[in-house]
């Protein structure tokens, strides 16, 4: 970012943080601020998760875009950005996030204070200095957020992975770096324009931040009053206990992660290997002692989503999951008896696995010919299914938001910035805005990008790329209402391939770009807006946390670029069996979708002759499911229709396959004990300890999986069947094969 831009302090990054509260000018501001800082106790959010999380106070002059943030930021960004992108091409890999960061930057920046100079420098006019004082919650809180953008890899690798490594033609590291910046920051734009009502707003909670708060403060707020315990206390006691734990399910007893009750009772009874496993399988009775499958990555913490959502999820994957799916398949339904009950792989009518080879031109479209003489694609019914409950569940959250929240989306759009939402809002008034042509200028400069990058390489035409775009803008403020109170998010990824496959139909890589471009930008928008909320509650200058945000993303995409080549250029066999650990399990899903949407496409997979074209009528039913269920609402406000949350029937289906079918039981059990039992007859106590508890558990495994990882790598760990994790090896097969 320009730091000449009219309007933004030119302070060099180690300044003292004069510029970093970017308060209002003038006194008069200054004393308003001091005022809100000192605001009365019971002035306070009217959500009880948020006033069990957030302070409603602040201190306007703390700085916090200091040079030691810089420094950890920057560190944590590329760090993370390396683990996460090597474990990303594993077959079990590990995503470290937020919490390890806010772990491990605590003491550094405590060091960092005690070992920097405190001398002032004076640069073109500018006082500045190394060290503006002691390490502060708001510097931590941005660290986190400038990390935060390398907690996940760039949706684009995928795109560069299966173009290299399965269509075998790669794309430059260059023209790949450029793909992945624009695909990454165009969301800013979206995020920027999305805040009114998506941050703004005191209903929009956005759970998941509420549990890096309560960590923040479990640090720089060890004596808060009330309990026994301190929240910093039961935090590293938690951590502690999580991380001894993790290194029995991790290393000596993995089957714990995996515990099915039907593959024990019936080891030799194909059926029940189908019912209990939890990768060929769905899942039934089968439990898990390894929080990594509790508060996993397709679910989060149990802890920070509430009870009624939590059972909206679960009531939508037992219906799907453990109803239709094994109805469909052991009636044999589209010959998919042959295929396995539960996978992401494409396979021909037969069962074997499908090779796209054998249909392919040397360009890597379509050759019709050799497509008529090897056979059609099949998939398996769950994979089928999920695809049509996709289609549903995009008209259903349209018509569920129109239905539901159209009303306040209206009024958002009408009401001026200066509404006083809750008390955060007013407290956030000592800060000047990031100004909205900002990001303006970001979306202007990305989408120019994007389209001479992706017309430049034969990516995708120019004119899909505007269709792309115009996706995102349409669904990030519904989509993000969703996430904003439940912690769930629909996904753009169906849709933007279906609409793709029919516009460039016989091209893998073109629906794939046109998926990253239309689902991406949204999805990276929501994470920054989930970011924003968390620099909201913090209270981080928006100006500051702009800045971090976009660096880190800069820095991010860079090496988990950089790891991505290292990793195709180096390593043998790379996401095939033979080249195991390194097996590309995410990049293979990715592919799969590749072949359907692109390769063969919607019109073959779907169209009047296809097996799988019933489900596009699923559109209809998309549309229809929310209107008996609002309309029994208007009648009976006080009724059980209040609590059914028809977008949120659909979230689990969305991520499977390829997502351990038992993720979600267990989930949901923690769910009961944590946020239903615990919140219901012990409230004080979990409004006090709930998100401390959460915090260290995720960061206790966190630090562990990496600990076991590199110590036990040469190591040989004795075999025994403790150490199996597939104790339902009968589920791999099709039960007609």
């Amino acid at each position: 970012m320009d730091r000449d831009l009219p309007g933004v302090p030119a302070t060099p990054s180690g300044s003292s943080g004069s510029n970093d509260e970017e308060r209002t000018a003038g006194d008069k501001d200054e004393r308003a601020a001091a005022a809100a800082a000192a605001g009365p106790d019971d002035d306070d959010s009217p959500f009880e998760m948020v006033r069990a999380a957030v302070s409603n106070r602040d201190t306007p002059g703390l700085p916090c875009l200091t040079f030691r943030a810089w420094v950890l930021g920057i560190v944590f960004c590329a760090g993370l950005a390396f683990v996460n992108q090597f474990f990303w091409f594993r077959e079990n890999s590990i995503v470290l996030g937020g919490f390890v960061v806010q772990l491990l930057a605590f003491p550094l920046g405590y060091i960092l204070a005690l070992a920097l100079p405190t001398r002032r420098f004076r640069t073109l006019g500018w006082s500045w200095t190394l060290n503006p004082g002691p390490f502060n919650i708001k510097e931590h809180a941005i660290i986190s957020i400038f990390a935060g953008a390398s907690a996940g890899t760039a949706y684009g690798i995928d795109v560069i992975t299966i173009k290299r490594m399965w269509y075998r033609s790669g794309l430059g590291f260059w023209p790949s770096l450029l793909f992945l910046l624009t695909s990454q920051i165009m969301g800013y734009s979206f995020a920027g324009f999305a805040r009114r009502f998506l941050v703004y707003p005191a209903a929009m909670v956005w759970p998941s931040t509420l549990v890096s708060v309560t960590l923040f403060r479990s640090f720089h707020e060890p004596h808060a009053p009330g309990g026994r315990f301190t929240r910093t206390q039961v935090f590293w006691a938690l951590f502690a206990a999580s991380f001894a734990w993790y290194f029995v399910p991790g290393v000596i007893f993995p089957a714990l992660g995996f515990l099915s009750i039907l593959c024990f009772a019936a080891p030799r009874n194909v059926i029940a290997n189908q019912l209990g496993d939890a990768f060929n399988g769905v899942g039934m009775l089968n439990f898990s002692l390894d929080w990594s499958y509790i508060s996993s990555a397709y679910t989060q913490s149990p802890i920070v989503t509430p009870w009624e959502y939590a059972c909206n999820v679960f009531a939508g994957f037992v219906l799907v999951i453990w109803v239709i799916v094994p109805a469909g398949y052991y009636s044999n339904v589209w010959g998919t008896q042959t295929m396995p009950l539960y996978s992401a792989s494409v396979y021909r009518a037969n069962g074997s696995a499908y090779d796209i080879h054998q249909v392919m031109t040397a360009q890597s479209m379509l050759d019709e010919t050799k497509y008529a003489q090897y056979g059609p694609l099949r998939m398996t019914f769950a994979f089928a299914i999920v695809y049509g409950l996709s289609f549903a569940a995009l008209i259903n959250l349209l018509v569920y938001i129109v239905l539901n929240h159209g009303a306040e989306i209206v009024r958002r759009v009408r009401q001026a910035r200066t509404m006083d939402v809750d008390v955060h809002m007013r407290l956030m008034r000592a800060y000047r805005e990031t100004p909205q042509w900002w990001y303006g200028a970001t979306f202007v400069a990305t989408f120019a990008t994007a389209i001479v990058t992706c017309q430049v390489y034969n990516l995708l035409p120019w004119y899909l790329v505007i269709l792309a775009t115009v996706i995102p803008l349409v669904f990030t403020v519904p989509i993000g209402i969703i996430q904003a109170l439940s912690n769930q998010q629909p996904g753009l990824n169906v849709i933007t391939e279906f609409i793709a496959g029919y516009a460039r139909p016989g091209d893998p890589i073109a629906v794939v770009t046109f998926k990253v471009y239309g689902y991406i930008t949204m999805a990276q928008a929501l994470s920054l807006v989930g970011d924003q909320k968390l620099g909201h509650y913090m209270k981080i200058p928006p100006r500051s946390l702009f800045i971090a945000q976009l660096v880190g993303t800069i820095i991010a995409a860079a090496v988990q670029l950089g790891v991505a080549f290292w990793l195709m250029d180096t390593v043998k066999n790379m996401c095939t069996p033979a080249g195991f650990p390194f097996t590309c399990i995410q990049a293979n899903t990715f592919f799969s979708a590749s072949v359907i949407w692109g390769l063969i496409g919607p019109a073959r997979m779907f169209g009047a002759s296809s097996p799988y074209h019933p489900m596009l009528y699923m559109f209809f039913v998309g549309l229809v499911l929310p209107l008996p269920i609002w309309m029994w609402k208007h009648r009976r406000p006080d009724s059980w229709a209040k609590h059914i949350h028809t977008p949120l029937l659909f979230i689990a289906a969305g991520y499977m396959p390829p997502a351990p079918s038992h993720v979600y039981t267990n989930w949901f059990i923690g769910c009961f004990f944590l946020n239903y039992l615990w919140h219901k007859y012990r409230n004080a106590q979990w409004t006090r300890y709930a998100f401390a508890l959460s915090a260290g558990l995720d960061a206790g495994l966190a630090i562990s999986g990496i600990v076991t990882y590199f110590a036990f790598q040469n190591v040989a760990i004795p075999s025994w069947w403790g150490t199996n994790t597939h104790h339902c090896p009968l589920a791999e097969r099709g039960l007609a094969g």
